[in-house]
């Protein structure tokens, strides 16, 4: 069984520091930090290597980190962002890892223009339908994905309901929500 400092020293050999940009060993949930254009390179080497052959994506979800109200924002450290996190896990060798890829919330500080990340679809199947989830829910689009679609939310629904200052309609198609 291998452990997440060994993965991380083995990513940060292969791919180098602009590639794997930060990890946090002492939680938990010990996550490795990957560049956005570098995250289909990183899971394709992930589920290939011999040492780590992770051959199942448990997991993909979007997480808005939204600076919270004034009476919170003391113990919030970072910029606002989005994340995309991936739980990764091997049958073979019995171990896990969690990737996370850090984005702006807007692209290019527009303001309702969603932030873009590769798709890892190709790498793991499964992939499709989380990151399909993570675009209607978040708002994070995932380029070169065969079908991104909304999943959850109706074609026509405006928004991403998970976004932290997403504003739910008072109407929909004549029907009163709140």
């Amino acid at each position: 069984m291998t452990g997440a400092p060994d993965i991380h020293s083995a990513l940060v050999e292969t791919f180098g520091q602009d590639a794997i940009t930060g990890e946090n060993m002492g939680s938990i949930d010990p996550w490795i930090e990957i560049a956005p254009g570098s995250i289909v390179a990183v899971c394709e080497f992930l589920r290939d290597d011999e040492r780590f052959l992770f051959d199942h994506l448990n997991n993909l979800c979007g997480v808005d980190y939204l600076q919270p109200d004034a009476k919170k924002a003391k113990t919030f450290d970072h910029a606002p962002h989005v994340e995309v996190v991936y739980h990764l896990s091997s049958f073979t060798h019995k171990h896990r890892i969690t990737l996370k890829v850090l984005l702006p919330r807007w692209a290019d500080d527009v303001p309702g223009d969603i932030p873009a990340c590769p798709s890892v679809s190709a790498v793991w199947a499964a992939a499709d339908w989380h990151e399909r989830e993570a675009y209607d829910l978040v708002g994070i689009r995932f380029t070169s994905h065969p079908n991104l679609r909304r999943i959850l939310c109706p074609e026509d629904w405006e928004g991403h309901p998970l976004r932290k200052d997403y504003e739910f309609p008072l109407e929909y198609h004549g029907i009163r929500g709140q």
